[in-house]
């Protein structure tokens, strides 16, 4: 099974969807190893986001990430990188499809409601930002047959 990354943005934790996206992870058969609130302070968001400090945008982001708090989540799954990012959608919100979390929580570019790795690789280095390798756990869940 492998194992990704996904982190509810402060505008999904202020508008009180918290509950839905945990839903739409869990119905997919996803299973949740590790999961926080925390506030991303600018140095985690830094190592976060080090693929764009170069980019115009990356003050705005920083601002943004670090502006509430967020919930960090360690979801475990056949090919969960790519069922993760199929069910989150396209970055720009205004482009992503409806029922995704994207489509339906987000209007913006920027305050697109989600963050999920993009790869493997990238999913432990995210992982190591929020979570010690003690915090992620191992389990079966109950309907694990009946999914894969």
């Amino acid at each position: 099974m492998e194992q990704t990354f996904i982190m509810l943005k402060p505008s999904t934790v202020a508008r009180a969807m918290i509950g839905k996206a945990i839903n739409r992870i869990e119905t997919k058969g996803l299973k949740i190893v590790a999961m926080k609130m925390a506030r991303v302070t600018p140095e985690k968001a830094a190592r976060l986001y080090d693929v764009h400090k170069r980019k115009p945008f990356y003050e705005d982001l920083v601002k943004f990430i670090t502006s509430g708090p967020v919930v960090a989540i360690v979801i475990e799954g056949d090919e969960a990188v790519k069922v993760t990012r199929k069910l989150i959608g396209s970055t720009n919100a205004k482009d992503a499809e409806p029922g995704t979390m994207r489509g339906d929580f987000a209007l913006s570019n920027q305050k697109n409601a989600v963050h999920a790795s993009d790869s493997a690789e990238n999913a432990k280095a995210e992982m190591s930002i929020f979570f010690s390798k003690e915090e992620i756990q191992s389990y079966k869940r109950s309907d694990e047959d009946w999914i894969y």
